[in-house]
């Protein structure tokens, strides 16, 4: 379970607070809220904030249309900042971009990404990046794993234990076979979801998680790099 902190005001009543995409993991803007602000975003659901050249509250989106439906919101380990995780509508900065984040400091070194992603709003055909979707899915079978629901059938495959989900894997990869030897693009993501599914159950049963997976890829990467230098 997260822990709570209780949060610091300055001395003025105001906490920064950084806002990010919970799909993307983009950084959106910063702002700043009072204790009304951030009661009037826990009530909505939708981000209100301070503006400190106004002295008024005001709401993201009440005059935009671009209003950021808030999924969560994080403090930091002193209580003295807030992080909002947001679903955000249109753009979040004034100047049309997605993020207000656009600009480089001089001197700055470039980052090893693609920079100009971070103001280019995400494609709303793909909501979720893989490593997302991995996440939360993992989020909710260690939530089956501790407490099992009548009727579902991820619980019913933790009952069952690794018999049940080991031949859900053997099966469902022997669909992906298939899928492949016949050309069957139309089906085959949708047997690969289910092999990644049912491999996921295996791992939250073992006390793993994709992290543990990307971990054991990256030191294959990285010893593949090694042996290239090699020779």
């Amino acid at each position: 379970m997260m822990e709570t902190v209780k949060l610091k005001w300055g001395p003025d009543g105001l906490i920064p607070a950084v806002v990010q995409d919970v799909k993307t993991g983009q950084v959106l803007m910063q702002a700043y809220m009072n204790e009304e602000a951030l009661r009037l975003t826990l009530e909505t659901g939708t981000a209100w904030y301070w503006s400190r050249s106004r002295q008024e509250l005001w709401q993201k989106g009440a005059t935009s249309g671009h209003y950021q439906r808030v999924r969560e919101v994080r403090t930091d380990c002193d209580g003295d900042s807030l992080l909002l995780l947001v679903e955000q509508e249109g753009v979040a900065c004034h100047e049309g971009t997605y993020s207000c984040f656009t600009r480089r400091v001089d001197g700055s070194p470039r980052a090893l990404v693609d920079t100009a992603f971070w103001p280019i709003q995400p494609d709303e055909t793909v909501p979720y990046d893989i490593g997302t979707v991995l996440r939360e899915l993992t989020a909710v079978l260690v939530d089956r794993r501790a407490h099992p629901e009548p009727g579902s059938y991820t619980s019913k495959l933790f009952t069952k234990g690794a018999d049940a989900y080991c031949k859900k894997i053997g099966e469902e990869a022997t669909e992906v076979v298939l899928a492949v030897k016949n050309r069957d693009r139309e089906n085959l993501a949708f047997e690969v979801a289910d092999v990644w599914f049912h491999t996921l159950i295996a791992l939250v049963d073992n006390g793993l998680g994709p992290r543990d997976v990307a971990e054991e890829l990256a030191r294959r990467r990285g010893k593949r790099r090694e042996k290239e230098k090699e020779d």
